[in-house]
């Protein structure tokens, strides 16, 4: 599979989930958290969390997190990737709500809890489709 079939994957992946799984690591231990997302391109997703969730204090004690965006069957094309995670304010926080809810419209009363917007940043995706061969997955670079 060339880097362009990689790259199509991963962003025909992406555009078909609204949610994702977040891992994290924190004072409480390790954390996995379902939350709803939207890509601004291929390696930024942007993200709301509750103010005084478990994952929003995992990630401010560390922005180092993991990933993956799946249907939860390897029988179905899935990506993973390490991101680092920015806590978003002003003018960037309300861009990336809005690109949340024209891609998750449900997610607009969450809008008005006491939400932080968080923007994660791909470095690499690992693409997994085992049922089209491509396993091991392969390795998509941000350039």
């Amino acid at each position: 599979m060339s880097t362009t079939d990689v790259s199509a994957l991963a962003r025909t992946t992406l555009a078909a989930h609204q949610s994702l799984y977040l891992a994290t690591a924190g004072e409480s231990g390790p954390w996995v958290n379902g939350v709803f997302f939207a890509e601004s391109d291929l390696f930024t997703l942007v993200l709301v969390l509750e103010e005084r969730g478990r994952t929003l204090a995992a990630l401010r004690r560390n922005p180092v997190a993991s990933v993956i965006v799946s249907t939860g069957s390897p029988a179905d094309p899935f990506l993973q990737a390490m991101v680092r995670a920015e806590i978003l304010d002003g003018e960037r926080a309300q861009t990336a709500r809005d690109l949340l809810v024209a891609k998750v419209p449900y997610v607009a009363p969450f809008l008005d809890t006491p939400i932080a917007t968080v923007q994660l940043t791909v470095e690499s995706w690992r693409v997994t489709d085992i049922p089209n061969g491509l396993l091991p997955g392969k390795e998509l670079a941000a350039v």
